[in-house]
């Protein structure tokens, strides 16, 4: 995986990163196009900072490469004007297919709609562009809230009062939402006292922030449910701030080496995660796209299975790391979506 500052580096000298393929070749009993290799395929962020997003980039470049792909990474700055124009830049370039990964629907709609008018396949990660022509990658995000709320329950009991970190608008953040609205119309001892967050380049800074000041203002809080990495990041940034880290328990969505060393630190508030490999959905991503590319059939709705990793589990199991995860979690490193005979799937 690329570094931040490596990153901003090749992003300031060039529009997009260049990622070539293994094979010059083609595969072998592959369909056309890519018995004959070199098909270009543009991955088009909306956020590129933060572990997550940088191992979905590493999956994502890990799989082109075994499909001897011509992968243009056009890297994310949270600006939605800017992947506007990455996508027609993509369009220009005569690309086969694009990936989108994260972005606000409302701003992408007619360019891709450009994209699919020249032929071009498009699929969308974690941004719901209500095409049916565009298939969807997700995380079941759902599931993945689900999960975690589960254990919320089972360390916290149903009476409580929390804190949530939300932005609306993206499409994870949302679907998660829904869970978690769901789950205190059904739970009436829940209490949400205080509702906060924000996604940008600096999340988690920007979090600890805004959650210094709810937890100042509602001490009774004794749980923050954080439904993305950088948000929980942020809260304990703020409860160690705070020196109330014993008494308040954070639970979120993601993982990443960073978050597992910061999950099982000694004396951690954040307590559980629950996640799936970003490597293997940015891989899932770019089978989907090139199943299409091939006329195979795809479909609408692919899911990636998220596991839950309790502070408990990841302690005893000894794990520090992602590749750690995926070696002792076996389900964690592979999935079976968006598969074909001819693709190959063992990358990591």
């Amino acid at each position: 995986m690329k570094s931040l500052a490596r990153l901003a580096l090749s992003a300031a000298v060039i529009p997009f990163i260049f990622i070539q393929g293994a094979k010059a070749d083609g595969l072998s009993g592959a369909p056309a196009p890519f018995d004959k290799g070199g098909v270009k395929v543009a991955l088009i962020s909306y956020i590129s900072a933060g572990d997550f997003f940088q191992a979905y980039q590493a999956g994502a470049e890990a799989q082109a490469k075994a499909l001897d792909i011509d992968l243009r990474v056009f890297p994310g700055r949270q600006d939605a004007a800017e992947q506007r124009e990455q996508i027609l830049q993509a369009i220009n370039l005569g690309v086969s297919g694009i990936v989108i990964d994260h972005g606000l629907p409302e701003s992408l709609g007619d360019v891709v709609q450009q994209a699919l008018d020249k032929g071009i396949k498009v699929v969308a990660f974690d941004v719901n562009l209500n095409n049916p022509k565009i298939p969807q990658v997700e995380q079941s995000d759902h599931e993945l809230a689900s999960l975690a709320l589960e254990q919320v329950v089972k360390d916290n009991g149903k009476d409580f009062k929390a804190g949530y970190v939300y932005v609306a608008g993206f499409a994870p953040l949302d679907r998660r939402n829904e869970v978690w609205d769901k789950f205190k119309s059904e739970n009436k001892g829940v209490i949400e006292k205080a509702r906060f967050g924000n996604v940008s380049d600096t999340t988690a800074t920007s979090t600890a922030d805004q959650a210094k000041a709810a937890l100042t203002a509602n001490p009774e809080i004794s749980v923050v449910f954080a439904p993305y990495d950088e948000f929980a990041r942020g809260v304990k940034l703020a409860a160690n701030d705070l020196g109330i880290a014993k008494k308040l328990k954070i639970y979120s969505a993601d993982v990443s080496t960073a978050d597992i060393q910061e999950i099982t630190e000694e004396g951690s508030p954040w307590v559980a995660t629950v996640a799936t490999n970003p490597a293997v959905v940015g891989a899932v991503s770019i089978r989907a796209a090139a199943l299409e590319i091939a006329g195979q059939t795809v479909p609408h709705q692919i899911t990636v299975k998220p596991t839950l990793l309790t502070q408990e589990s990841l302690r005893a199991a000894g794990v520090k790391t992602i590749e750690d995860l995926a070696a002792k979690i076996p389900a964690f490193s592979t999935s079976d979506a968006a598969t074909a005979s001819w693709i190959p799937d063992k990358l990591f």
